[in-house]
């Protein structure tokens, strides 16, 4: 698969595309893939998908501290693993934002050569989001494309969506979470030094340095795998303040103590993926009860994995 980061670099001659920020890439994102993929791939056409960083609430909306249930790398990864051939994170700023719907499909016709082009149900694009599937059929008209809308996929009463797995984890349920995503929710970052409390209790964590953009579940603690060098283990991570130790801080810490495992990991880089919450995160009257109930955690999360 080829990752490019602008439209203006691609050149291509015969594609069919789909066009979102992808954010997650849950259920519903996946079907559109599906349907985008197998497509293409009987046309003899390239998978294209176009996306962009930041996400245009930061742009739009003016929020300066949106998470992202993906990093446009994981984004890129998780594409590629569906069957994309190419991905383009192209800037979203305000000099985008405003231009209109043709002249965008303009630029996006010239570069991809394109040949269908896959929107969601609530897809629009352009200044003041003209670009609906009514605009965006009559521009295909003129710019040789075709337009095939996708279906939203739903869960129950609700549809899938970006912004209800945000919900589902900043209340901790990963476990709901994962049904929307079709797979576990994941964090990937480097180890850090933490300060070093976990070993002088016999239970050492490794201390995760989050990416700012990247969403992190709801504080607690809960039965996670870890993924070291390719390799799975068993896992339970707390996520918040630490209480018992330091209950004056507020921005949350991410530690994970991986079960059954001795070696360091100071520089690697580590991935979690958040199976199910196992409880609040509390302040314990003395370090010797929070032992006993992380050993209760590690039990109840074996059990779980």
């Amino acid at each position: 698969m080829s990752h490019y980061h602008s439209l203006d670099v691609v050149s291509l001659q015969n594609s069919w595309l789909t066009i979102g920020v992808f954010d997650g890439v849950h259920r519903g994102h996946q079907e559109i893939i599906r349907q985008l993929t197998a497509g293409a791939h009987a046309d003899g056409a390239l998978a294209v998908v176009l996306t962009f960083s930041p996400h245009p609430a930061v742009i739009l909306g003016g929020k300066n501290d949106f998470k992202n249930l993906t990093t446009p790398e994981e984004r890129a990864a998780l594409l590629e693993s569906l069957g994309v051939d190419v991905v383009i994170t192209h800037l979203f700023d305000r000099a985008l934002a405003d231009q209109s719907a043709e002249e965008f499909m303009r630029r996006v016709a010239r570069s991809l050569g394109l040949r269908r082009l896959l929107v969601g149900y609530d897809f629009a694009l352009g200044r003041g989001r003209e670009g609906d599937m009514t605009r965006l059929t009559e521009l295909g008209k003129t710019l040789g494309y075709e337009v095939q809308p996708v279906a939203p996929l739903a869960a129950g009463d609700e549809v899938i969506s970006s912004n209800r797995i945000r919900t589902r984890l900043a209340a901790g349920e990963v476990a709901a979470a994962a049904l929307d995503l079709g797979r576990y929710y994941s964090v990937t970052a480097p180890i850090i030094h933490g300060d070093g409390r976990g070993k002088k209790i016999n239970i050492p964590t490794a201390n995760l340095e989050i990416p700012a953009e990247k969403v992190i579940p709801a504080n607690g603690v809960y039965a996670c795998w870890a993924w070291v060098s390719g390799k799975k283990y068993l896992s339970v991570t707390n996520i918040g303040i630490r209480p018992t130790f330091t209950p004056e801080e507020f921005a949350p810490h991410v530690e994970t103590h991986l079960l059954d495992f001795d070696r360091d990991l100071y520089g690697q880089e580590i991935k979690l993926e958040f199976v199910e919450r196992l409880r609040e995160e509390r302040k314990f009257p003395s370090v010797e009860a929070l032992v006993g109930q992380i050993h209760n955690d590690i039990e109840r999360a074996r059990k779980i994995l």
